[in-house]
């Protein structure tokens, strides 16, 4: 898919109207990123997953079929609203089936046979009646409801109400903040006893303290439909009946809310429209998450007001400007257009006024919404130009690119040619425009088409390095480069930035040195070359023929074979016309000017994990492919992966990365989790026997979007990070490739869509499919911010600079700070200001990790600097970095960073940062004055190194973490070695990662130790048997041992041993009896690198 930017004044209201479209499993339908035009006045009503209106029009389109609105409210005027009284079964907990199925089981155990729709005249009614009402119509003698009611209860609670059972409603929690936040006071109001609200309330995942008052049925001798509830609840809240709000699902509720001259909101949950009919309500509504704040505020801005004497079919519809933001609706009057007493009175299409009024205050609102729009998103309007507008209509010039399906090579090739001729004939072509001298270009000397690249075909790429989509096409790059690099052909990136920081040339050359682009590249940041040649996408290519024509132009991503198929018959036409020519261009390849990479430790490092236990911090070493561990005082322990490119699953030294991401430890079974971004795979490195493994994915590039395979059958697209949940076995990932966020899990190993519906926008939705993302980059698990029982991922949404929270229930989200919080396609509203919640401005921001403290911590990369969220009041502040890029250690304002991407938080108080263009590990002490920043140094780690050819017995690098034993193994040609370690009282050997060890020897042939491999017993022995080749030279034999040992209900240790046993020269006859002695001492958690061993000997 292409980011597009143009302006439709047609195309953006239809690809809005549809943006609700389920995607298949195939990709969704091509859905440029459209700048929003100024609406017109026929637009329809556009939402923000259901938190307000954005802005509204002159006539609101029918409601959906699947998502009925019937409006029968009364009068013209809604009137002001100061509360909303909820009732709760059928409302907020969708209870009402548990219920009659509980009603059942209390009949049951009197041996009475009743049905659940039994109990269906009785809903609403409170216990007593609910369970009276059945025993009157079946007869039943000698009823007590008292004990009925205390037996339903019991049930109840038992079997249907357990806490955070997941029977709230699907936009319950959603509708009650928005009314909060809006200014307004909620309150349940149910003919339920308290012990029943409460059940319910714990069950549906709502605490107590959102409501400002509950009202239960325990006071009150007379229920619905009995107005004392409601007047009960308006009186604690002190407001007064006019004002107040009831959304209900029953007939006596609506008929109660009636009798106390409230509005009410009836939902179809339980009942049908028609019976709900009976009672007058207001509005009707399918069910909770359908019920909009402009429902309640208006009674709907496209709500068809009934008048007594109209029947449905002669409704008319309203119209309003709403306000922009759901925080502005408090106190805010609904600005509908109504006639005045000097004027006639006209209805026109259910407007009141004259004509004269409605084009006057129509066209006003016409103007104030572009001008809104505008301000909103001026910085994407910079984008466009008149030739892009034009290009989007018309498709640009893409048709050499059409009718190719099903056709042979030769015969493409000829159509192709066809095309150049006709072209080329036709004398109306284009030239492209000569680069500008001022431009600063990479890889290369600066370029001029009529100088170096006169004779060849060149293929123009408009990318921006942000660019998920733009990454996705550099392997098609590469494949047409190599093919055709003995041609007159070539490849220039024109470099188009999207963010401010892209434009830095600094930025740009490391973009190309962690892509390993090594064909030229321009720095267009002012986007001349973008406007002139019409681009409206990243990314784009246009091809340029070796006389300056441009011969095509196409957007997006998939295009390797119609890039190959031009490209190679332009080559050929125009050989035949004379007209290429094959001189050497000025190539000075960046990677080859910046000695830096080849000395440094590690190579853009993208993100960290940390195993507390063990002190052990992993590294995402990206470019060099591989992860990297040490301990928390950055001494090296081990590597995993060979550091050459592929996926290749096996032991630690020969698995194969590309450019892995995200990292996350699963301490139960000592397996590390990765997103391997550019394998399109979820690995797993399992410590305990070094292997890795591959558990999604299989190194092609996916376009499912809802998945459900298991294994390696699901692709995936583009990882970029992961978060390992212990209590659901549940690894999340962040699929930044297609915008969604999946989940793996580890039990059965089916991946499949958590959140997002593929579409690369900023939608906040109150459910998976009505939420959408734009290539998040980190993740990090959280304790419910609302509501404390409830879980949420707090999500680094880098393309709309925004940081957002999922619901790991409904796949629903929310804003917490930046992004643009009323136009979710607008993605250009990023910048650097510390705020609250959507007043703060971040700019592409990679990273984020909810800390011990309640705050989360951001790296807003592309501002340099590392921020705090609170993810209760939603404010922002720096922690440290100057908004410049640089490397400066020293009080956290004052220092500098270069696009950091990874944080995780240690237990001493230090927040690690992942310092990517600084090829560096710093960190922040967080409990220090001033938050000093410091670099980590990493002690022991070294850049990879080639293969050798032929590898040493002993050729593994102790980690810092093993303990080293020397042990004299005398002289004897051959004996036993008994292994005898053991654990601490109150400890026992890991039964799920069994200790092992294995044998290495030098030199090669002189000594044999059998087995070779193998696994401790479960009271940490094992023997083995040693046999010299040879008595002439002195011999080494090692036995590394991996110890995992657990203490009882806690989480597994382990301790790394080695035991060197040197053999002399000398013929000893009588056979060596050698023991292998280790007592394992517990670790020191404090963050000690090298922690205290255990008792340690070695007899002969």
């Amino acid at each position: 898919m292409a980011r597009h930017l143009a302006p439709s004044s047609g195309s953006l209201h239809r690809l809005l109207a549809s943006r609700h479209y389920p995607p298949s499993s195939q990709a969704p339908p091509p859905r440029p990123l459209l700048l929003p035009k100024p609406l017109s006045a026929a637009m329809q009503l556009q939402r923000r997953g259901r938190r307000g209106v954005v802005i509204a029009a002159a006539a609101a389109s029918p409601p959906s079929p699947s998502s009925p609105r019937t409006e029968v409210a009364e009068g013209p005027a809604w009137g002001k609203v100061s509360a909303v009284l909820f009732d709760m079964d059928g409302v907020l907990c969708n209870s009402e089936e548990p219920s009659r199925q509980a009603g059942v089981d209390v009949f049951a155990e009197m041996g009475v046979e009743v049905t659940v729709d039994d109990f269906v005249p009785f809903m609403g009614t409170g216990e007593a009646n609910f369970l009276g009402g059945v025993a009157r119509v079946k007869g039943v003698k000698d009823f007590n409801p008292e004990i009925a009611k205390k037996r339903f209860f019991e049930i109840y609670l038992d079997k249907y109400a357990k806490p955070n059972s997941g029977i709230g409603f699907p936009g319950a929690l959603e509708l009650i903040m928005e009314c909060k936040n809006a200014g307004l006071k909620v309150a349940v109001a149910s003919s339920a006893d308290r012990i029943k609200v409460d059940a319910n309330l714990a069950a549906a995942g709502l605490p107590v303290s959102l409501f400002d008052a509950i009202v239960s049925a325990d006071a009150f001798e007379n229920l619905k439909p009995a107005p004392d509830i409601f007047l009960s609840a308006s009186k604690n809240l002190g407001v007064d009946t006019s004002e107040c709000i009831v959304i209900e699902d029953a007939l006596a509720g609506v008929q109660a809310a009636k009798a106390a001259e409230m509005r009410c909101i009836a939902v179809t949950t339980t009942l049908e429209e028609d019976a709900l009919q009976q009672g007058s309500p207001s509005l009707i509504r399918k069910n909770i998450g359908d019920v909009s704040i402009n429902d309640i505020f208006y009674g709907g801005s496209n709500a068809r007001h009934i008048n007594a004497d109209d029947g449905a079919e002669s409704s008319e519809n309203s119209s309003s400007i709403g306000n922009a933001s759901p925080e502005s609706l408090n106190g805010a009057t609904n600005a509908g257009l109504s006639g005045t007493k000097s004027s006639p009175i006209s209805k026109t299409e259910g407007l009141l006024g004259s004509r004269r009024e409605i084009l006057r205050y129509g066209s006003l609102g016409v103007a104030v919404s572009c001008l809104f729009v505008a301000a909103r998103n001026w910085k994407a309007m910079q984008f466009a130009s008149p030739k892009g507008l034009l290009n989007f209509f018309v498709g640009g010039n893409s048709s050499i690119f059409v009718n190719n399906e099903g056709d042979s090579l030769s015969s493409r090739a000829q159509q192709i040619k066809k095309y150049l001729a006709d072209f080329e004939f036709g004398g109306s072509a284009t030239y492209a425009p000569e680069f500008p001298r001022k431009l600063d270009w990479l890889n290369t000397a600066p370029l001029q088409f009529g100088r170096d690249l006169k004779g060849r075909v060149v293929l123009l790429d408009f990318w921006t390095y942000c660019c998920i989509n733009c990454m996705h096409v550099l392997p098609d790059l590469e494949f047409v480069e190599k093919k055709y690099k003995d041609k007159p052909f070539t490849v220039v990136g024109v470099h188009s930035a999207k963010f401010d920081n892209e434009k830095d040339l600094d930025a740009i050359r490391n973009a190309v040195l962690r892509y390993k682009i090594t064909h030229p590249v321009v720095n267009d940041g002012d986007m001349y070359l973008w406007r002139e040649l019409g681009v409206n996408s990243w990314p784009t290519f246009v091809l340029i023929g070796p006389n300056g024509k441009v011969l095509a132009q196409i957007s997006g991503e998939g295009h390797r074979k119609d890039l190959d198929d031009v490209v190679g018959a332009a080559l050929e036409f125009y050989e035949d016309k004379k007209l290429l020519r094959n001189d050497p261009l000025p190539l000075a390849l960046e990677k080859d000017k910046d000695s830096r990479l080849l000395t440094s430790p590690l190579k853009f490092p993208g993100k960290l994990a940390l195993d507390v236990e063990n002190n052990r911090v992993f590294i995402s070493d990206s470019n060099h492919n591989r992860i990297v561990v040490t301990n928390l005082e950055g001494q090296f322990i081990c590597q995993v992966g060979s550091s050459e490119e592929g996926l290749l699953d096996g032991p630690f030294d020969a698995a194969l990365f590309n450019r892995p991401q995200g990292l996350s430890y699963n301490s139960k079974k000592n397996i590390l989790y990765v997103a391997d971004t550019e394998n399109h795979a979820l690995r797993e490195i399992n410590f305990v026997d070094e292997t890795v493994r591959t558990l999604a994915g299989n190194g092609t590039k996916g376009s499912d979007y809802k998945g459900g395979g298991q294994g390696t059958d699901q692709v995936l697209n583009s990882p970029w990070d992961v978060c390992y949940d212990p209590s659901q076995e549940t690894v999340y990932i962040a699929m930044a490739g297609q915008h969604q966020i999946w989940k793996h899990n580890i039990r059965d190993g089916v991946t499949n869509v958590l959140s997002g519906d593929g579409y690369e926008r900023n939608l906040n939705g109150s459910s998976a499919f009505r939420t959408s993302f734009a290539q998040p980059s980190g993740i990090s698990l959280a304790p419910g911010i609302i509501i404390t029982e409830l879980q949420e991922l707090i999500v680094a949404d880098s393309e709309s600079s925004s940081i957002r929270a999922v619901n790991l229930k409904t796949g629903g989200s929310r804003l917490l700070a930046g992004g643009d919080p009323v136009f979710p396609e607008n993605l250009f509203r990023f910048g650097d200001y510390d705020g609250t919640g959507s007043d703060v401005l971040l700019q592409h921001p990679l990273g984020v990790v909810y800390a011990s403290d309640n705050q989360v911590y951001v790296a807003d990369s592309y501002n340099h600097k590392i921020k705090r969220l609170d993810p209760v009041t939603r404010k922002v502040t720096t922690v440290a970095g100057t908004g410049r890029a640089g490397y400066k250690d020293g009080p956290g304002l004052s220092a500098q960073l270069s696009e950091p991407a990874g944080l995780v938080e240690v237990g001493d108080g230090r927040l690690l940062v992942a310092d990517t263009n600084n090829n560096a590990i710093r960190y922040i002490a967080l409990s220090e004055k001033g938050a000093e920043v410091k670099t980590l140094d990493l002690i022991g780690v070294q850049p990879p190194s080639p293969k050798p050819k032929t590898l040493k017995r002993l050729r593994r690098r102790l980690s810092v973490d093993t303990d080293v034993i020397n042990v004299d193994g005398g002289s004897s040609m051959e004996g036993f070695l008994s292994l005898a370690i053991t654990v601490p009282d109150g400890y026992h050997f890991s039964k799920e990662a069994r200790s092992k060890f294995d044998v290495e020897t030098e030199p090669a042939n002189a000594i044999e130790i059998e087995p070779a491999n193998g696994f401790l017993d479960s009271e940490g022995l094992a023997s083995l048997k040693f046999k010299r080749i040879s008595s002439s030279s002195s011999s080494m034999g090692r036995i590394n041992c991996k110890v995992y040992y657990c203490k009882e209900d806690e989480v597994c240790l382990y301790q790394s041993v080695a035991f060197d046993v040197q053999f002399h020269e000398g013929t000893e006859p009588s056979p060596a009896q050698i023991t292998l002695s280790y007592s394992v001492t517990p670790r020191d958690n404090s963050g000690g690198a090298q922690l205290i061993a255990g008792r340690k000997n070695a007899k002969v």
